[in-house]
C-alpha cells in the first residue's frame, strides 16, 4: 500500500498546512482537529493515515513530529458546541481553531474531506487526503493521539464506559455503561443513540440519570 507523500502538496506554495480531525462519530467527548506544517527536508519516517497505524506507531510518530520542528496547532470543539451547532460545523470550528493555533501563518491549507471551513484563506479540500498527503496524514496522527489521550483522562473521571479503549465510540461496552450508569456531561445529546437512552430513562420506573465525575478520593480507592 502506498503511503501519503508530497506529490499533491508540491502544487501549492509554502508554508503549507495539512489539516485533519478525529472524533466525529463517537457518542462522547469533543472533536479534535490538528494542523501541521512539515519541513520537507526533515520529517519523521512512517507518516501515514492514523487509522492505518497501530497505537505504538502513532504515539512514536506523534512524539517525533513534536521533536522535528514541525509547526503544530490543535483545535477542539466541545460537546456543548457539537450539540449546539451539530457535528459538521463543530468539526469545521475545530479546524479553524487548529490553523489559528499555528505559530506559522500558512500560505495554503489542505483539508481532509470534501469541504473547507468558511475562512478567508487559500485552501483546498482533498478527499481521502490523509491517505494521499503527508501533511494531512501528520495532522491525522496529532489529532487522533491528542483526542485518545483526552478520552483516557475522561475515563478516570467517568469509569464504566470503556473510554480508555473505545475513545467514546459506540461499542457494546460503552452501551452497557450507558444503560447501567446513565448519561454523563460528556455525552453528545444531539446523537440519536444518546437521545434514545435518555428518553428511556425518562420513563417511569427507570433510574437512569446524568452522573457527575468521580471525586479524586474515589479514584484512589479503585486500585
Amino acid at each position: 500500500m502506498r503511503r501519503p507523500c508530497f506529490k499533491i502538496e508540491l502544487q501549492f506554495p509554502e508554508p503549507l498546512a495539512g489539516v485533519d480531525e478525529a472524533g466525529c462519530a463517537p457518542l462522547a467527548g469533543p472533536v479534535v482537529a490538528a494542523a501541521v506544517i512539515l519541513d520537507r527536508a526533515k520529517f519523521p519516517r512512517g507518516i501515514d493515515d492514523s487509522k492505518n497505524l497501530p497505537i505504538e506507531k502513532r504515539e512514536s510518530i506523534f512524539a517525533r513530529l513534536h521533536d522535528c520542528g514541525a509547526a503544530i496547532g490543535v483545535g477542539i470543539a466541545s460537546v456543548e458546541e457539537i450539540d449546539s451547532i451539530n457535528i459538521y460545523w463543530a468539526r469545521m470550528l475545530a479546524m479553524v481553531r487548529a490553523v489559528e493555533a499555528l505559530a506559522v501563518e500558512p500560505a495554503w491549507v489542505l483539508v481532509d474531506g470534501n469541504a473547507c471551513p468558511r475562512w478567508q484563506r487559500p485552501s483546498k479540500a482533498i478527499v481521502d487526503g490523509d491517505a494521499k498527503c503527508r501533511s494531512i496524514a501528520a495532522a491525522s496522527i496529532i489529532a487522533k493521539v491528542t483526542r485518545d489521550r483526552l478520552m483516557a483522562d475522561h475515563a478516570r473521571d467517568f469509569p464504566g464506559y470503556g473510554w480508555e479503549t473505545n475513545r467514546g465510540y459506540g461499542t457494546p461496552q460503552h452501551y452497557r455503561g450507558l444503560e447501567a450508569l446513565g448519561v454523563t456531561p460528556l455525552h453528545r445529546r444531539s446523537f440519536a443513540p444518546v437521545r434514545e437512552i435518555m428518553a428511556r430513562a425518562a420513563q417511569p420506573g427507570l433510574q437512569l440519570h446524568e452522573i457527575a465525575p468521580m471525586s479524586p478520593a474515589s479514584h484512589t480507592t479503585m486500585g
